[in-house]
């Protein structure tokens, strides 16, 4: 089984035409909600959001005011961003934390699946290495994933995910999310798309690290950061862990 990388992402992320619907297909982001929240609890001025995609979060600090930096490996995705209205007062990186500017800042976010995407030990190790790295002293790294206790792949069946949408400009799409393999910690899944103006069927591959709140704990201290706080996800309660840690010196 092969695995995206920080150099080689999803195929839903990295290929122009699902780039394209990406933000069609989740209008709403109620997940980015707690983010924003934080940016205003801890008075951060300064974000690097790693794992970008289309942008929707950075666009939101943007309209905001605040400094923010966007890194991610999918040039689809990005050139998705760089069209936002206010893409113009983003800096946009592409690919993993590493290209980022060195310049310290205020927050490091992870949202969405972002963290689960690395999936080796020595890719997660490092991207946490680097985002303490790019923090500043007090500086803070928040990032959430799932919680393995919950098996969340259990329902990522076609009869549970199945959606038939009409999409502006792009027509009837069909979409469903499909399981493929559970190794744990690795779980693999594939997304479905078929475009009806031209009967297109396009497959996403894709695997994520399920790692548990000591593992997670561990990797943080060792990359040098202490842990501040575990929140629930209130998108999905119950089902994830929001990790809060903090660069001390």
């Amino acid at each position: 089984m092969t695995h995206p990388t920080p150099e080689s992402p999803d195929a839903i992320f990295g290929e122009p035409r699902l780039a394209e619907v990406y933000d069609l297909l989740e209008p709403e982001r109620p997940d980015l909600e707690p983010y924003l929240a934080m940016v205003e609890e801890f008075g951060a001025r300064q974000v690097l959001d790693v794992g970008c995609g289309t942008g929707t979060f950075a666009c939101l600090l943007a309209e905001r005011g605040i400094d923010v930096t966007g890194v991610d490996p999918a040039t689809a995705s990005l050139e998705v961003a760089r069209r936002k209205p206010v893409a113009d007062r983003i800096l946009w990186v592409l690919g993993d934390v590493s290209r980022a500017p060195k310049a310290q800042v205020d927050l490091v976010t992870m949202t969405g699946n972002v963290a689960q995407l690395f999936v080796t030990d020595e890719a997660w190790s490092s991207t946490l290495r680097t985002a303490h790295g790019i923090l500043r002293p007090g500086g803070r790294l928040a990032f959430e994933t799932r919680d393995p206790r919950k098996a969340a792949w259990r329902g990522w069946t076609r009869e549970r995910t199945y959606r038939a949408l009409d999409l502006p400009g792009v027509g009837l799409v069909e979409t469903w999310t499909e399981l493929a393999d559970v190794a744990l910690p690795l779980v693999a899944f594939r997304q479905h798309f078929v475009f009806h103006v031209d009967g297109i069927t396009m497959v996403s591959e894709s695997s994520l690290r399920f790692r548990t709140q000591a593992e997670i704990a561990a990797a943080l201290q060792k990359a040098g950061f202490e842990l501040d706080e575990i929140r629930d996800a209130p998108d999905r309660p119950g089902m994830e862990f929001v990790f809060i840690a903090v660069r001390r010196s």
